[in-house]
């Protein structure tokens, strides 16, 4: 065998191993069964004396959980409560983004269920996404539908604009891809009667970022962890900030 046909060969056995390492594609039913257990209510009671609820994801094994900045930001007490019915002590708020509508709370605790953040530089336009949230404490309500647009609001800030449906109480929804990685958190959504579908989130590596700044590991399943690792070496270069 000559050298071409060695090279060749390596060739095809690398694409090959890198065709059947891919993650699969996850239908909806795929997506709500592995990763419902990691959706949260989120129970606010805030400095005017009003109670209401949001929704969050878990995103360390150890009780970091995402959520949507505005649904926490006033909170004098907060806890959560699972899909199970369990409902945590109490929770604390640990970070919060000055850019975009993110935070981070943490509960006491260990072995949740966390989800995987996926990269947000590959979500695209049209792309299938699957949307778990709590809208009006209906706990585990699954939704389906596209990235309608990934928008530039201004230099530095993306959104993605969805088609989903939202309801109230929905902020802090995990938006999945079909990989079943995290790749957006529901934030916003535009409405009247006119308007259809018209909800926003805010791509997975703004999340990412923030947990970094704060001292925290993004959590990466132990299958795809190398894999993942390798393709968040680049997320400064998409903020342009210097990691």
């Amino acid at each position: 065998m000559n050298t071409k046909s060695i090279y060749l060969f390596i060739f095809s056995v690398c694409l090959l191993t890198a065709i059947s390492c891919a993650p699969k594609n996850k239908t909806a039913v795929d997506i709500a069964e592995e990763f419902g257990p990691s959706v949260v209510t989120i129970n606010v009671a805030d400095k005017k004396g009003g109670t209401f609820n949001g929704t969050g994801f878990v995103i360390t094994p150890d009780g970091l959980i995402a959520t949507s900045r505005h649904v926490v930001e006033d909170a004098v007490y907060m806890n959560v409560t699972f899909s199970t019915g369990i409902i945590s002590d109490r929770a604390q708020l640990v970070a919060a983004s000055s850019e975009v509508d993110l935070a981070i709370i943490k509960i006491p605790a260990k072995d949740l269920p966390a989800v995987v953040l996926g990269n947000s530089d590959y979500a695209l336009a049209g792309a299938r996404i699957t949307v778990i949230g709590n809208p009006r404490r209906l706990q585990n309500t699954v939704t389906s539908g596209l990235i309608s647009q990934v928008r530039l609001i201004k230099p530095g800030i993306i959104w993605h604009q969805i088609s989903a449906p939202i309801s109230p109480s929905s902020s802090g929804s995990p938006v999945f891809n079909n990989k079943g990685e995290v790749i957006s958190v529901v934030f916003s959504t535009v409405k009247g009667e006119e308007n259809q579908n018209l909800n926003f989130a805010v791509p997975s590596n703004y999340l990412i970022l923030l947990m970094r700044d704060n001292g925290y590991k993004p959590y990466f399943s132990k299958k795809s962890g190398g894999f993942f690792k390798k393709r968040f070496e680049v997320l400064g270069k998409w903020f342009g900030r210097r990691r």
